[in-house]
């Protein structure tokens, strides 16, 4: 039976050798996936031993999903980083959405890595369905998201009844056509075609939740 989602660990050790390992790690699964991935590939590529891998992580299952857990807490990071840049203090509403949609859809399809990571995610959750747990109900980076909205509906410049449903609209519009159109980053997309996508979706997001002027 599978151990729940990280409920053995091994020892912290030294902070340096863990990343020097999860590096090491994350290279190796994203070049052959978990289960052609050996702990002895990755014992050589972080320059350790099997026995201090099997020290901090137990086993190949957890190192991978500390591994991922890593990598999506560094995706939210700099997805917070985005929103502090685009929606943090908000003059032009459908500028800022654009700044924002370029920003998200860059990050979707011209960052390797994390198309990478994400089509990693997607060959294993049937293998780790605790992969699921960032974005079942609501993600953290829905939810930041979904605050800013708010936010913006405080303003008077959004109308946003549920804006956790209107985040996850404006993710849809811009990121998910992105991700379909370039098979989660495997195929590339042009930049007239990703800023095609991008302003569509922020005039649609906006002929849905933008504020209606007051009428007397």
């Amino acid at each position: 039976m599978r151990r729940g989602r990280y409920t053995a660990r091994g020892r912290q050790g030294s902070p340096v050798k863990r990343a020097v390992i999860e590096r090491a790690a994350l290279e190796a699964f994203l070049q052959e996936g978990f289960a052609r991935t050996s702990v002895d590939t990755i014992a050589t590529k972080a320059g350790v031993s099997k026995r201090t891998i099997y020290d901090y992580y137990l086993d190949k299952e957890q190192l991978f999903l500390s591994v991922i857990q890593e990598a999506c807490a560094t995706r939210s990071a700099e997805f917070g980083d985005l929103l502090d840049r685009t929606l943090g203090q908000v003059r032009d509403l459908e500028a800022a959405l654009l700044a924002f949609g370029r920003g998200f859809a860059h990050a979707v399809v011209r960052c390797p890595e994390r198309s990478a990571i994400t089509r990693l995610m997607i060959a294993e959750v049937v293998h780790f369905p605790e992969l699921l747990d960032g974005w079942r109900p609501v993600g953290p980076d829905q939810r930041a998201l979904a605050a800013r909205l708010a936010r913006l509906g405080e303003q008077g410049l959004l109308d946003v009844p549920d804006p956790v449903v209107a985040a996850e609209h404006l993710v849809v519009l811009v990121g998910s056509v992105l991700s379909n159109r370039s098979l989660f980053g495997a195929a590339p997309l042009g930049e007239d075609e990703i800023e095609r996508v991008v302003v569509d979706g922020v005039k649609a997001f906006l002929r849905a939740y933008r504020a209606k002027p007051d009428t007397p």
